[in-house]
Order: C-alpha cells, then sequence, then structure tokens
C-alpha cells in the first residue's frame, strides 16, 4: 500500500494518491528547503536561535509570497486548509531540517494552540491571540508538564487556579514549557475544580507572560543545550499570577478534554515531522556508504553486509511506519481524533522509535563524522530523542492501548456467555 493505492475499509476507501496539485505544492516546499533552508544548518547549529530569528523572518516572507504559509491553518485565518494527510505529507517534507516548520509557520507548540484556539476560543480571544499567531507576529507556549508529577498523565496536576473576585490566581511550577522564551502568551493547565471527578478538575487558561507572577526561571539544558528564544525548553513558577476569568479556553474543567483535541492531531504531525528526519537521514546513510572507501581497490562500506542490512532494515521501518501514520491521519480525516485514539497511540511509540533507529544506524555509518555537527545527524541525535518521552511516552502508549483492547476482548467474552 503505497503513494497512490486505494483499499477499502468500513470507514470508506482510502486513496494515498498525491494529486497534481498537492504534488507541485510538495516540490515547492522541497527545492525551497534544500536551496534555503539546508544551506543555514551549520549556522542554526553553532549560534543561539534569538540571533538567527531576522534572517528566519526573511525567510518566513519568501514563504509568505509563495503562498505556502501555515499550510495545517484554516483559510479564514490566512493558512492553506490543508487536510490532516495533505499536511501530513507537507510536515514529512519540512521534517527534513529542523528549520522547517518554523519558517513555514506550522512549528510546535503554535500549531497545537492554534488547533484549540481556533475550535474553542471567545471571539476576543481569538482577535487578540488567535489572529496574530496564525500570522506569525507573535509565539505561544503550553505550560502542562509539571516538575513533580508525571508529565504523561494530564489528570495528575499540583498546579491550581484559584478564583478571586473576577480573576484566577495562579500558583505551580512547570517545566519543559516549548518555547517560553520569547513567547507573547501561554495556555496554562491548571486545577480550578479540584473536588470535581478527575477528569473534569483542570482547565485551559491563557496567561500573557508579562503578567505579574510568570516567572520563566531558566531555559532547561537539555543534552548540554540550554537553547533560547524558539528553540528551548522553559521552567515556569507561578506565584500568584492573576488573570481575568475571561481567559479561561473553553469550559471551565474541560482542561483534559481540550489536551486531548490538541495532542492528537499534534502526533500526527510529530510523527510524519519525524519521518521527514528519517527520510534525510536515510539520505545521508546511503551517499556515505557509497562514497566511503575503507579497503585498498576502493571497496566503500556499502560492499560490508552489516551496512546493507542496515539500508534494508531502514528501509522497510521507514515504509511501514509511513503508512501507519498516513493511515492514522485518514482515519482524523474521517472518523475524528477520538475514534482514531487507538492509531495515534501505535503510531506515538513506532515512529519514534524507528526515527531512533535510523539516525542511531546513519550515525554509525558516518563513523566519527557523525559525531560532530559536521553534519546534521548529531542534532537529531540529541534533540529527537526526546520523541519517546515527550507527548507520552512509548511506554504510556502500549500499556493504555492494550488495555483498550484486552478490556474489549474480555468484553466481548462476557457477551458470548449471556
Amino acid at each position: 500500500m503505497g503513494a497512490g493505492s486505494t483499499i477499502k475499509s468500513k470507514e470508506g476507501d482510502m486513496d494515498f494518491t498525491i494529486t497534481e496539485k498537492m504534488q507541485t505544492i510538495l516540490d515547492m516546499i522541497n527545492e525551497f528547503i534544500d536551496k534555503e533552508l539546508i544551506p543555514m544548518e551549520p549556522e542554526f547549529i553553532t549560534n543561539e536561535f534569538r540571533d538567527m530569528v531576522p534572517v528566519l523572518e526573511e525567510k518566513r516572507n519568501m514563504v509568505r509570497k509563495m503562498e505556502l504559509w501555515g499550510p495545517n491553518h484554516p483559510k479564514d485565518l490566512g493558512g492553506m486548509g490543508l487536510t490532516m494527510v495533505e499536511h501530513g505529507l507537507v510536515s514529512e517534507a519540512l521534517g527534513r531540517t529542523p528549520l522547517g516548520h518554523y519558517v513555514f509557520g506550522c512549528q510546535a507548540p503554535d500549531a497545537g494552540n492554534i488547533e484549540i484556539l481556533h475550535l474553542h476560543a471567545t471571539p476576543e480571544q481569538k482577535e487578540k491571540y488567535l489572529k496574530p499567531l496564525v500570522a506569525g507576529k507573535i509565539r505561544s507556549c503550553f505550560s502542562m508538564t509539571e516538575v513533580d508529577m508525571p508529565g504523561s498523565n494530564p489528570v495528575m496536576l499540583e498546579t491550581t487556579a484559584v478564583k478571586d473576585g473576577s480573576d484566577y490566581v495562579i500558583n505551580g511550577h512547570k517545566w519543559y514549557t516549548t518555547a517560553a522564551d520569547g513567547s507573547k502568551f501561554a495556555i496554562c493547565m491548571a486545577v480550578t475544580n479540584p473536588e470535581a471527578p478527575t477528569y473534569l478538575q483542570a482547565s485551559m487558561i491563557i496567561v500573557p507572560t508579562d503578567t505579574q507572577g510568570f516567572n520563566l526561571v531558566r531555559n532547561i539544558p537539555v543534552m548540554g543545550h540550554s537553547g533560547s528564544d524558539y528553540a528551548s525548553h522553559g521552567e515556569i513558577l507561578y506565584q500568584n499570577c492573576r488573570v481575568p476569568q475571561s481567559n479561561l479556553l473553553g469550559k471551565e474543567g474541560h482542561g483534559f478534554i481540550l489536551a486531548q483535541e490538541r495532542l492528537g492531531p499534534g502526533r500526527i504531525h510529530h510523527c510524519m515531522r519525524w519521518l521527514g528526519i528519517c527520510k534525510r537521514s536515510f539520505d545521508l546513510m546511503c551517499k556515505r556508504a557509497n562514497s566511503r572507501v575503507i579497503a585498498p581497490g576502493g571497496k566503500t562500506l556499502a560492499t560490508r553486509q552489516t551496512v546493507q542490512n542496515w539500508v534494508s532494515e531502514s528501509a522497510a521501518e521507514i515504509q511501514a511506519a509511513r503508512l501507519l501514520t498516513l493511515y492514522a491521519a485518514w482515519r482524523i480525516d474521517t472518523v475524528g481524533a477520538k475514534d482514531a485514539r487507538d492509531d495515534v497511540s501505535i503510531i506515538k511509540w513506532v515512529v519514534a522509535n524507528t526515527m531512533n533507529s535510523v539516525v542511531d544506524r546513519a550515525l554509525q555509518v558516518h563513523g566519527g563524522l557523525g559525531m560532530t555537527d559536521d553534519t546534521i545527524l548529531a542534532y537529531f541525535y540529541r534533540h529527537e530523542r526526546a520523541a519517546r518521552i515527550y507527548d507520552g511516552a512509548d511506554e504510556v502508549h502500549k500499556t493504555s492501548y492494550a488495555s483498550r483492547v484486552l478490556k474489549r476482548y474480555d468484553e466481548e467474552a462476557k457477551k458470548g456467555k449471556k
């Protein structure tokens, strides 16, 4: 089942044929990445992100003129309005470089924040936060993970938002708030209804980052790099941080529900980005294997069976992971994120592990060169190991998926005994 294949399912025909228009878009994106972004990677790896913002803004303006800005955002907001499958293909292309999503205006966490603002924000919130966010005039962050609580369980939160007059007063300690440095606002998950049922205790609240009591403690060093601006992960301390109750996003107590709406599609974006990383790493591995002479007579790494096995294994794993992800994206487009939950759980850990394996093999083929920043592989190795942890660790997705499957089998068995 590849591009251009159509198969039957109970939800309808799955057709992954790439239309002529979509192929043109992908060709334009790939050409732009090759000519404009990949040559910038050495500077990106060695410099602070904030120092690169001016030149990256020039690239963003080029993308806007090409009418390729915001591929996953609604057309009425200035985006391209692509389907989940179409944006998956775009995300795969953009993932070949760590600069891709940012330059095309569809980077996390802004992309996920845009999705829930579009669905649940009030007209006033959309005007103040959503419109400039889609336009790329401001950035945002998502403040959920806590220092002392399990990050994979959004119902276990210590951060509180207590009503006081017409305000919420927020207190709590968050970290891994990606891109907090330089963001204009955070969407904060906090407990507003501690006496309610477990899944109805927390709410999402918009917190402007210049609010008194919103404290960016530091950019967390990750694999030895603290980063800056968009390329950073912040530790946030909320200390009597007061915001109006009108900053509530969606209904009070619906924070967990909104989080699930946000994280499902977001995992598609991540997985397709990871597949772009796989493609780039695979290309580098094959080129290096063919060019690296390791013995007299011009014998290269490509003549070694171990390397040949790595090439075959990587190709098969990438293809399998890609089709799983496209299927999950198609399911979200067809039946919605809730009913595609099992498919999303599977791809989250499968694709993350596939990417880590392919990057590791590519680095191994490059030997000492792979350990340096003379290629992009060491960057991928450092920064993408986290894929098996964030947005739900491998073990969490495996356990939750297996629990749902076993529960269904148990229910069927009980029905059969009646």
